[in-house]
């Protein structure tokens, strides 16, 4: 594999851009070597600047559900850009993606479109405050909830990838108010949530942990977490951010049959572009300004390019047996790898739900933070570096998820199985 123009691109970008990224994980220390830089998608395929060609894995960590340069979601961004790419006044296209949303996702009545998945989070907490008069936010360990301060506690995705337990910057005054407790623990979230000195407004989770591996919660938990909140008037945020309408056209709560109170989405509703949106009961929502006194704006919000793409990408997550065919394909893709993991002796744990999944290096289960630190995270660089010689592409992380898409079809899927078989037993010997 030749990597001359990623190498000098990336030598480039140290001396103008914080570790040469815009975004920490991509820096790819954690598996040992450096990033490629990628000149083009489509499909399931990536290339990089070098020519290099790859099956895509990682998605663009989540929206390209249907796969990269889909047709239908191009044209709609090319068709919007021509009158303009941004207007700071409302639009048409932004109510036809809020009125699908909302027919989509059960909790959600009304929506606000924000930039990002961090603004989204942050947004729908500043509201649960706002809404309950209180000030506690509990959260679980190991998920991830974008930047914001006071989400930067026991954190998953890119903090545990570098090793970072925090961040320095974040000021104590802040995260004193955010509690972070065990996922998947229905004994410490009862009696954290029945605390009368802990002042709690919301909790936010992950409904499937995606962001320490995927994690896919004890149905029990979750069904405690809505009855404790419900019972106790603490508002239940659901972070859809990457299994909204990834693991169903209304998500995860669809897929438990479990409303939240807020739903907090992103990455597949834009299409690839930049996004997020938070959403739910109306008697909540209604307490944003201008209808209420909880002040949220954006000068880029609901621009007409994101809203295009993300109306043309969930028009085609809408067609019949899309989810189907997606979830036949992943379950049959995750079975022939666990049988190339048991006949190579690999210690791994493969946990999957719909088309994402994480294998683990290890041989212990992982139901929260605590197992998933137990993997072995030099093998996994091992691993990664194998299947980038090979032609896959994986996130460089062992703490994040792999994603299956509608493009992937059965000739790429064994031509990965079969990388993956080889890489085992590289591993083994």
């Amino acid at each position: 594999m030749i990597t001359n123009r990623s190498v000098s691109l990336f030598s480039k970008a140290q001396a103008v851009i914080p570790g040469g990224v815009n975004s920490p994980v991509r820096a790819c220390r954690s598996v040992g070597c450096d990033p490629l830089f990628i000149q083009k998608a489509s499909g399931c395929i990536v290339t990089d600047v070098d020519g290099n060609e790859f099956i895509d894995f990682v998605s663009s960590w989540g929206p390209m559900i249907a796969g990269h340069a889909q047709p239908e979601v191009v044209d709609a961004i090319q068709q919007a850009a021509v009158n303009g790419t941004s207007f700071g006044a409302p639009t048409s296209v932004e109510v036809e993606l809020a009125e699908l949303v909302c027919e989509c996702v059960p909790s959600i009545e009304k929506v606000r479109f924000v930039n990002s998945g961090t603004e989204a989070t942050m947004s729908a907490v500043r509201l649960a405050r706002g809404y309950t008069g209180k000030n506690m936010v509990v959260k679980f360990d190991g998920c991830y909830h974008g930047h914001s301060d006071s989400f930067l506690v026991k954190a998953g995705s890119g903090l545990i990838t570098l090793g970072i337990p925090g961040s320095p910057g974040v000021p104590d005054d802040i995260v004193k108010n955010t509690l972070s407790i065990p996922y998947n623990d229905k004994e410490v979230l009862e009696r954290t949530l029945r605390d009368e000195n802990l002042d709690i407004a919301c909790v936010i989770v992950e409904p499937v942990a995606g962001n320490m591996g995927v994690v896919v919660p004890d149905m029990s938990f979750v069904k405690k977490l809505r009855e404790l909140t419900t019972e106790l008037g603490i508002v239940l945020i659901f972070d859809e951010v990457i299994t909204g309408f990834r693991l169903s056209l209304g998500g995860a709560q669809e897929r438990f049959g479990i409303t939240p109170d807020l739903t907090c989405l992103g990455k597949i509703i834009g299409g690839g572009l930049p996004v997020g949106a938070y959403g739910g009961k109306a008697e909540i929502m209604d307490n944003i300004a201008p209808d209420g006194p909880v002040y949220q704006a954006g000068t880029l919000s609901g621009n007409p390019l994101a809203m295009s793409a993300g109306l043309a990408m969930l028009q085609l997550v809408r067609k019949p047996d899309f989810y189907k065919d997606l979830e036949q394909k992943s379950d049959w893709f995750a079975a022939e790898l666990q049988q190339i993991a048991d006949a190579a002796a690999v210690p791994t744990v493969l946990n999957r739900i719909g088309s994402m999944m994480t294998c683990f290096f290890t041989d212990e289960p992982v139901t929260d933070f605590e197992s998933a630190m137990k993997a072995n995270t030099e093998m996994y660089g091992k691993h990664y570096r194998n299947m980038l010689e090979g032609g896959m592409w994986l996130a460089p992380s062992q703490f994040e998820a792999t994603f299956i898409s509608a493009a992937h079809d059965r000739i790429h899927l064994e031509k990965a199985l079969n990388m993956i078989e080889s890489s085992f037993k590289k591993l083994m010997n």
